[in-house]
């Protein structure tokens, strides 16, 4: 099975992040490479997960090259995607958002603070 050596957890089957998704009610997944627009994004998503201040949030890490990953590049959201990572937040099983390319902490923490904000 493939996955990336991030220090985030990781999804590795379609199925896996089906489950992940039914389970868990805000789930952020950066499915990516080892690559220099993909690297930032992960340690942002670390750097949060260790924060404590987001703990209703579930970060993983996908690799894009997986025949496993079609699960997120085929979604009609990632579609004209062209740079990686393809980032997707899932809110309760559905896409509530979906970015391409780098993205910096700033544009993170607003997507996650919008899409899983807590009431």
């Amino acid at each position: 099975m493939m996955t990336l050596p991030t220090n985030l957890k990781h999804v590795a089957t379609g199925q896996e992040l089906t489950q992940l998704i039914s389970e868990k009610e805000n789930v952020m997944v950066c499915c990516g490479r080892m690559g220099p627009m993909c690297l930032p994004v992960y340690d942002i998503m670390k750097n949060m997960e260790d924060s404590g201040n987001y703990n209703h949030v579930e970060f993983r890490d996908m690799l894009f090259d997986s025949p496993e990953a079609a699960i997120i590049r085929n979604l009609p959201d990632c579609r004209s995607f062209m740079g990686l990572p393809f980032t997707v937040y899932y809110k309760n099983g559905k896409v509530a958002k979906a970015t391409s390319s780098i993205q910096n902490m700033g544009q993170v923490k607003s997507i996650i603070d919008t899409v899983f904000a807590q009431l």
